[in-house]
């Protein structure tokens, strides 16, 4: 596979999946920007393939700003991975507005906002990938996350909406739907299980990776080769699919 002159923009791209999506999709030669709301990762994570632009993907502004800014620079998105997301679980009767908004500002309008300014000069070429990290609980209900699931759920009928939309086109859009991936996010909610519970770090780690059924975190690398088939030669038959990257979650 060669992406040589490909332009792609991965929100979220500072730290885990995001990184080491941006970080493939550069080993095969496309130019990548990447998002976050966190200057020092972003500059952390720089080459001379891959560029940081701060950008908040639940602020409309932030978006069309960030991602104008980078069209600017280095031509029309032709790979749009709109990754940013938050997950925490909670259950309904203690979820509050101002929680179920945050979920859904981030992950749900988050990848809306991202795609629908990609797409303005990504439908100005003849070639382009679009691809939304969901999550398996975009495709089953997490038990005790409802909020995350709906908002994975939703980002999964978006993609579908718009597959049907530009079908006959030379545009794709697929979601990913890891289980519990090996990143910041799941230690952060390794430490919450712990301070809830009382049990051991062990323990809590134990919770998570128990819902593998293989046993063990998925790693970031597993889902960014996901993202590379996406974008390959033979790849343009994919269109509107869920692709799970869960270990046997059936």
């Amino acid at each position: 596979m060669h992406l040589d002159g490909k332009h792609a923009l991965v929100t979220g791209g500072g730290t885990g999946i995001g990184l080491a999506i941006a970080q493939a999709l550069a080993a095969q030669g496309a130019q990548v920007t990447i998002t976050g709301r966190r200057e020092d990762r972003l500059r952390a994570a720089e080459t001379d393939r891959i560029h940081g632009i701060v950008m908040d993907v639940s602020d409309e502004t932030s978006v069309e700003d960030g991602v104008a800014a980078a069209v600017t620079a280095r031509g029309p998105v032709q790979i749009c991975v709109a990754n940013a997301g938050i997950a925490e679980g909670r259950a309904i009767h203690k979820t509050d507005l101002e929680f179920w908004r945050q979920m859904m500002g981030i992950n749900l309008d988050g990848c809306f906002l991202t795609i629908r300014a990609c797409l303005a000069s990504m439908r100005q070429t003849d070639w382009g990938r679009v691809i939304a990290v969901s999550s398996i609980a975009g495709l089953k209900g997490l038990k005790g996350a409802p909020a995350y699931s709906a908002s994975k759920h939703g980002m999964i009928g978006l993609m579908r909406g718009l597959a049907a939309d530009y079908a006959g086109k030379p545009y794709t859009f697929n979601a990913l739907c890891p289980a519990y991936v090996d990143t910041d996010i799941v230690s952060s909610n390794v430490e919450k299980i712990m301070e809830r519970t009382g049990m051991s770090e062990a323990e809590a780690q134990k919770v998570m990776v128990g819902v593998n059924p293989h046993g063990r975190l998925v790693t970031s690398e597993e889902v960014a080769e996901a993202a590379l088939f996406l974008c390959g030669e033979n790849s343009g038959s994919m269109n509107g699919q869920a692709i799970q990257i869960a270990g046997g979650e059936l």
